[in-house]
């Protein structure tokens, strides 16, 4: 099934130490030491001492403060680096296309369009009606409504059937918890209803009055309810629709793109679970289209009287297609349409009035196939490149000709596409932009190459670099990875890493076990009690770029966010004198402790990937490889760390912890910074520019190691 992914970027400076005499840091400016205030953990027996637990307090002034001092010894440390720093963010500045808009699609009589205007950071959501020459009209101006906020997201844009009313949910603090309000697009009125802790997503019953939405638990923010509202009615009267219990799962709500059918689904990481209601019905009882059961992963799809569902049922591990009729909906009922493929994982379907489209992944590649109903002449879009991402984007229009698809490559621009399922006839809307004047695809080169993991498994490696390297060792190499969630990382393009490539860098991604990269057993072959499969993986993919001398040591750099900042963690305790300097972004490195603690957003739901620690082998096993837990005296490569405040997704004490045990026990005097943005969570900085801040710090790191002062 479709996974979906999210990737992230951040800074750095070299201070030279002599590995034999371990010399003093030649600099008067000391780093911050954390207190150390032992506090004891113990569970089936094993009793382990956390020296930095008190961080765990974001209303302590004392953990403020000291996050202020680490911030501070940055900057200072930094210092000498803000005119790089600089000129990077105005040189990947000047490659974007400020007065940019997007590529209208057309919708239940009404041309959307997203435009950014000079010199603003945020977007505008306009629509047209009939035509692209009819009257624009401003929906949401997000530059008006950021004013006096450090932070604004705008989300979850919703517009009634009747085009009337638009639904809209607001963040202000990046942790993710958005306020649902409503907008009359006729009179530019905002109703007065305020509905607070949502996921900011909302969904429109055929009534245009009633809209369903999901709530957050509001300590762990797991969405665990479904209310119904009525406009200009009082929240507080607002119907509970569903409660999801079970703390393992996750619940959403939206409608199907026939606008038939209302779905609730409920989803953990390995088992799905689905609820019906005919739109112009809100007021009556959802069904379940198919109860859940332990393993069995669905998603569903209508059109005309059937239902097409896309599962693993029966053990089909890549997903088949199956279909039944819409009034019989469970799985005894279910007929086979496309069958599971040993060597080709089925990652979804968009359906058309005349077609079908399937998006699949064969030899760790996007394909997309187009089936007619009728039977006759399926084919495959044809991909040319070895190293390229294509995907279907917005098709919310039924009955059309036309599927737009994006492609984009390492050295090709995102490019989004009309094609014509009838006659194949392609048109490229848009190809982005590369202002500067510059930018030439032909001077780069791409190439995948497969590195063989210690179990002899082959493993993927997307590269890309300017023309004209020499593999003798020297050359500075970025290794970038994930692998967590079955997550796939397709190769993407960056104008931002042109200031890398530009520089003589090579830029790799590693497509390690526990994404979803070469299919679905590539998931679970690093997940649970496999998954140092991932840190190994990625540790031969090093080895090997070293071996066949894309690099060396002393050049070779990592970076990874999240879930791959875990990885981060993993692979410097376990070989760090491979790298010379690591980027850990919002890093995932107190595993253990943070799975113990289900209060904690995200914990319960995380079981089935990473294992419950309350049973003792999942334990043993998460403890014998987490990064915090793992951290020993012994030399570790430069480091920058980066966090925000108020991430909900990997709280701000793991990195924080993480960085002061590194400080107590390290062997060595390399560089090791902890950067908090104090005032944003997960994602970072939320403007389109002020985002960039963030890389300007990543790539200064990377080229002040590598002595490249411009």
């Amino acid at each position: 099934m479709k996974k979906i992914s999210y990737l992230a970027s951040i800074s750095f400076i070299f201070v030279a130490s002599c590995k034999e005499k371990k010399e003093e840091m030649k600099t008067d400016i000391q780093p911050p030491i954390a207190k150390i205030v032992p506090h004891t953990l113990e569970k089936h027996g094993d009793v382990r001492t956390d020296n930095y637990f008190w961080l765990n307090d974001r209303e302590d002034k004392e953990v403020i403060d000291y996050l202020n001092k680490e911030n501070e010894y940055y900057e200072k440390m930094t210092a000498h680096t803000k005119k790089l720093q600089d000129d990077l963010f105005k040189e990947m500045k000047a490659r974007i296309k400020e007065d940019d808009t997007s590529v209208p699609y057309f919708y239940n009589g009404y041309y959307y369009i997203t435009r950014f205007e000079k010199g603003n950071d945020y977007p505008i959501y306009a629509r047209k009606k009939g035509s692209l020459d009819a009257k624009e009209e401003i929906m949401f101006d997000c530059n008006e409504m950021a004013k006096g906020h450090s932070y604004f997201n705008l989300s979850g844009l919703s517009v009634s059937e009747d085009n009337k009313w638009a639904t809209f949910g607001v963040d202000l603090v990046s942790r993710r918890q958005y306020t649902i309000q409503i907008k009359n697009l006729e009179t530019g009125e905002i109703l007065s209803d305020k509905i607070e802790n949502t996921t900011g997503g909302s969904t429109w019953a055929s009534d245009n009055k009633t809209i369903f939405y999901t709530k957050k638990d509001s300590k762990t923010l797991r969405s665990d309810m479904i209310y119904k509202h009525i406009i200009n009615t009082s929240v507080d009267k607002d119907e509970q629709v569903y409660h999801e219990k079970d703390d393992t799962f996750a619940t959403f709500v939206y409608k199907e793109k026939s606008k038939k059918y209302i779905v609730i689904g409920s989803s953990s990481t390995l088992t799905s679970e689905y609820q019906i209601l005919e739109a112009n019905n809100p007021n009556g009882k959802f069904r379940v289209f198919q109860k859940r059961t332990r393993g069995l992963e669905y998603s569903i799809s209508h059109y005309g009287d059937s239902f097409y569902i896309v599962t693993n049922k029966d053990g089909a591990t890549n997903f088949k297609l199956m279909k039944t009729n819409e009034q019989k909906t469970t799985m005894e009922n279910w007929s086979e349409v496309i069958p599971h493929r040993n060597d080709v994982l089925l990652e979804g379907v968009d359906i058309f009035k005349k077609y079908l489209v399937v998006e699949e992944r064969s030899n760790g590649l996007n394909k997309i196939q187009i089936r007619p109903w009728s039977g006759e002449g399926a084919y495959y879009l044809p991909f040319e490149s070895e190293t390229y991402t294509a995907y279907t984007t917005t098709n919310p229009d039924f009955d059309t000709d036309i599927l737009r698809y994006a492609y984009q490559s390492l050295t090709t621009p995102s490019s989004v596409i009309d094609f014509n399922m009838e006659t194949k006839d392609k048109t490229i809307l848009k190809e982005q932009e590369v202002l500067g004047g510059k930018f030439d695809k032909n001077n780069y080169v791409e190439e995948r190459i497969w590195a063989t993991a210690t179990d002899g498994t082959k493993v993927p490696i997307s590269m890309v670099y300017k023309k004209g390297i020499k593999k003798d060792g020297s050359n500075p190499f970025l290794l970038y990875a994930y692998g967590s969630y079955g997550a796939s990382m397709d190769p993407y393009f960056s104008t931002t890493r042109l200031s890398l490539l530009d520089r003589g860098f090579i830029f790799g991604i590693a497509h390690i076990r526990g994404g979803e990269d070469l299919g679905r057993q590539w998931y679970e072959d690093g997940k649970l009690l496999k998954k140092k499969n991932t840190f190994t993986d990625f540790i031969d993919c090093s080895k090997y770029v070293i071996d066949e001398k894309y690099t060396s040591s002393k050049h070779l750099y990592a970076e990874g966010g999240s879930a791959g900042g875990l990885l981060m963690g993993a692979i410097i305790n376990m070989a760090p004198e491979l790298y010379n300097g690591v980027i850990a972004q919002v890093p995932f490195v107190d595993v253990v402790t943070t799975m113990l603690d289900d209060s904690i957003p995200l914990t319960t739901g995380e079981y089935d990937e990473w294992g419950n620690p309350n049973e003792k082998e999942y334990y043993d096993y998460m403890l014998s490889y987490s990064p915090y837990d793992n951290v020993k005296a012994q030399d570790y490569p430069n480091m920058y760390v980066s966090t925000g405040l108020h991430d909900s997704q990997v709280q701000y004490w793991e990195p924080a912890k993480w960085v002061a045990k590194l400080r107590a026990v390290k062997t060595n005097n390399n560089l090791l910074f902890l950067n908090t943005n104090m005032d944003a969570g997960h994602g970072g900085a939320s403007g389109r520019f002020e985002a960039l801040k963030d890389v300007a710090k990543e790539f200064s790191f990377l080229l002040d190691l590598e002595k490249i002062k411009e």
